[in-house]
């Protein structure tokens, strides 16, 4: 079913000129959701402080669970400068509150008292069947897990790309618009085969606190063994393992499609998978398939409590570049199979000692996750080596080195530099650095 027997995947030549010209030029969207808490380290049981009508700041599940749309931006700098923009909306909104609050920095939650404190995001009117949406998730994963917060990356090869490789892609009288959905769904199979990577330079959250897991105890420290407890089997995963169809945007809208069917999951949105291939606008498959897509959204991104921003410019700038590399290999082995391995690797990845824990490589070869993540990052290296111009080599090459840095020192990983800043008191230590992080944004002029 999935092994893509139609026509051949579209991949980016990058032995053209105009293709190797255009081919780092793309449109970013992040979005960036953080949980509000008061001064002692608890959920923030106010209503959300910003306009309904913000289309910057919103809600997710939660009634205190902010999230950040960036609009669509022409460059990672002008990403990072309205996440930015947007983060410091948010404090100096909580800091003038009549009981000031606090941006969690953590993907992983603060104290829990009881389930019935994670406030579920009210809504009503037009809006009504966000509230149904969301008791629905709460009857059926609960709301412990909702409180798991993290960042989404947006990305959208340009128009200019795209036609360029639209032009020397021989594939009959394929029209553009056909064109441009095979493309995008054979890097969704990609990505899918390589997200783990993402999971392993990003995972920040190897604490929890002893309330997520035992009611009514607050104070403890639990290090479960995970770098990141959301992209583990704690996180945000269905009750069963989705199988998509990736032979053409029809199918793999169709096999979603499938699981709302049979009752699996309630909509498109409780597709908990890594990646998602999206359309313009609202996220909706009947516009997937009658429009076309637009972008590809990676999901598995943890906030980085280092970061004044919950993200670090750098690792922004690896996940653009990892997605380009991808655009430009050959189409992966998709099959069942395939993807119960892919999505386990993700799992795999999420673990806090990268040396202890294995991935299925792409021919089927058994790594320790650092030394299989090195090989592809070493990969992407040559690659741009032999690609980009010189005035971009060395910048290039200094992003790929910091990740590749992450695994020959584990050190360098943020899930073991934040066990070992966090540990033996993670949400004391945590609010204490909101205080500081909510000092210094306040003090910035942005």
């Amino acid at each position: 079913m999935c092994e893509n027997k139609g026509k051949e995947h579209a991949m980016l030549d990058v032995s053209d000129n105009e293709v190797k010209r255009c081919l780092l030029k793309g449109s970013i969207g992040l979005e960036k959701e953080s949980l509000r808490i008061d001064k002692n380290g608890f959920f923030a049981r106010t209503k959300h402080p910003f306009d309904k009508n913000d289309r910057n700041i919103v809600r997710d599940f939660c009634e205190n669970q902010t999230e950040i749309n960036t609009d669509v931006c022409d460059s990672v700098g002008e990403a990072m400068d309205q996440l930015k923009t947007h983060t410091l909306r948010i404090c100096r909104t909580l800091s003038q509150l009549n009981e000031p609050e606090y941006l969690w920095p953590f993907s992983n939650p603060p104290y829990i008292r009881k389930e019935d404190e994670i406030p579920i995001a009210q809504y009503d009117g037009d809006e009504i069947h966000k509230q149904h949406y969301r008791d629905y998730l709460s009857e059926r994963y609960g709301r412990y897990k909702m409180t798991f917060s993290g960042i989404h990356f947006n990305y959208s090869f340009s128009e200019e790309l795209l036609q360029a490789a639209y032009k020397i892609d021989k594939n009959g009288e394929e029209s553009y618009k056909d064109y441009k959905n095979r493309f995008y769904v054979s890097l969704a199979a990609k990505a899918q085969v390589y997200n783990w990577l993402v999971v392993a330079v990003t995972a920040a959250s190897p604490l929890l606190d002893s309330s997520y897991f035992e009611k009514g105890v607050y104070g403890k420290d639990i290090f479960n063994g995970m770098g990141s407890s959301r992209c583990s089997e704690l996180g945000y995963w269905n009750m069963f393992t989705p199988i998509l169809d990736y032979s053409d945007i029809d199918k793999y809208v169709d096999s979603i499609v499938k699981y709302v069917e049979q009752g699996l999951i309630h909509s498109s949105a409780e597709l908990y998978y890594p990646v998602r291939l999206k359309p313009a606008g609202k996220y909706e498959l009947n516009s997937l398939k009658d429009e076309g897509v637009s972008h590809i959204e990676l999901r598995m991104i943890d906030l980085n409590p280092l970061s004044t921003w919950g993200i670090d410019e750098r690792d922004v700038h690896f996940i653009k570049l990892l997605l380009v590399y991808l655009a430009t290999i050959p189409e992966v082995d998709i099959s069942p199979g395939e993807q119960v391995f892919a999505i386990q690797n993700t799992k795999n990845a999420a673990h806090y000692d990268l040396k202890t824990i294995n991935v299925i490589t792409t021919d089927h070869r058994t790594l320790w996750v650092a030394d299989a993540a090195v090989e592809v990052l070493q990969s992407m290296k040559s690659f741009y080596e032999n690609t980009v111009d010189d005035d971009l080599k060395d910048f290039i090459m200094d992003i790929i080195s910091y990740q590749i840095a992450k695994f020959e020192d584990a050190d360098n990983r943020y899930a073991w530099k934040v066990r070992k800043m966090f540990d033996d008191g993670f949400v004391k230590k945590g609010l204490q650095l909101c205080k500081e992080k909510e000092s210094k944004i306040n003090e910035t002029e942005y």
